[in-house]
């Protein structure tokens, strides 16, 4: 078994300093995103606000004497993190990789290629289609109120807030899968549990998208929706993973 593993044997100084460099790598790629993206703070901007146009806003409002340069420093380090993800988690696998068994790494490296997919895909479903909804229903909420003129004028920062709350909240959501598979692989969760704890997920799901959209049926449903789907959408994974695993281990007893 000793081929089969990297070199694990290394003084835990040498630990720390292969910590220090990754930490390095990843530092770097944030700060040099985080300077483009300062850069193209306003086009950034006007890329987040776009769903505003779609629910018929086309006003928003600063209220603060600092708050359009908060305001972009902010946008600025939220894009960054979005790019520089895929190198910080390469990062961390080439930190860990060298402790694991090749067996370990070939299990491991297709979660670690599926979670930027997954999250992307939340992450567009929340700009695309959960953010306009959730907006019309919102800013709807404006007319006349017995002879007073009640109008809607969005704050960029509140905004800004809002929006973060819904790609991220969805983009972690959508890593579901990965997360149930992890668990079922490390044996802390099998897969006659997660299949009998169905209902517990579908009634988590809802209490999940309660927390993380608005008080509104229609952006619920649109978070609920899709985690249940992935739940089941993990089930089958798993069971082919299992079923996968087994006809290995017996063709490996067999030879």
């Amino acid at each position: 078994m000793n081929d089969e593993i990297d070199d694990t044997q290394a003084p835990l100084l040498d630990h720390l300093i292969e910590l220090r460099r990754r930490l390095l790598w990843s530092l770097g790629a944030l700060v040099l995103a985080f300077a483009g993206c300062l850069y193209f703070a306003r086009q950034i901007l006007g890329f987040l606000v776009a769903p505003l146009k779609v629910a018929g806003q086309v006003t928003i409002i600063n209220t603060e004497v600092f708050g359009g340069f908060l305001v972009e420093i902010k946008v600025a380090f939220f894009a960054a993190l979005m790019i520089a993800f895929p190198v910080i988690a390469n990062q961390l696998w080439q930190f860990v990789a060298p402790g694991l068994y090749r067996k370990e790494k070939k299990a491991l490296l297709p979660f670690l290629l599926a979670t930027p997919v997954l999250f992307i895909a939340g992450a567009s479903m929340a700009y695309f289609v959960a953010i306009p909804v959730a907006l019309k229903f919102l800013l709807g909420f404006q007319g006349d109120l017995g002879g007073v003129a009640q109008q809607a004028l969005p704050d960029v920062n509140n905004y800004l807030k809002f929006v973060m709350q819904f790609i991220f909240g969805f983009g972690i959501s959508f890593l579901l899968p990965v997360l149930l598979m992890l668990l079922e692989h490390a044996g802390i969760v099998t897969y006659e549990q997660l299949k009998g704890a169905w209902r517990y997920a579908v009634v988590g799901a809802f209490a999940l998208s309660a927390v993380l959209t608005p008080p509104d049926v229609g952006s619920q449903l649109l978070l609920a929706v899709p985690l249940v789907g992935l739940y089941f959408l993990a089930l089958v994974a798993i069971w082919f993973t299992r079923r996968r695993r087994e006809r290995a281990a017996e063709t490996e007893a067999a030879s």
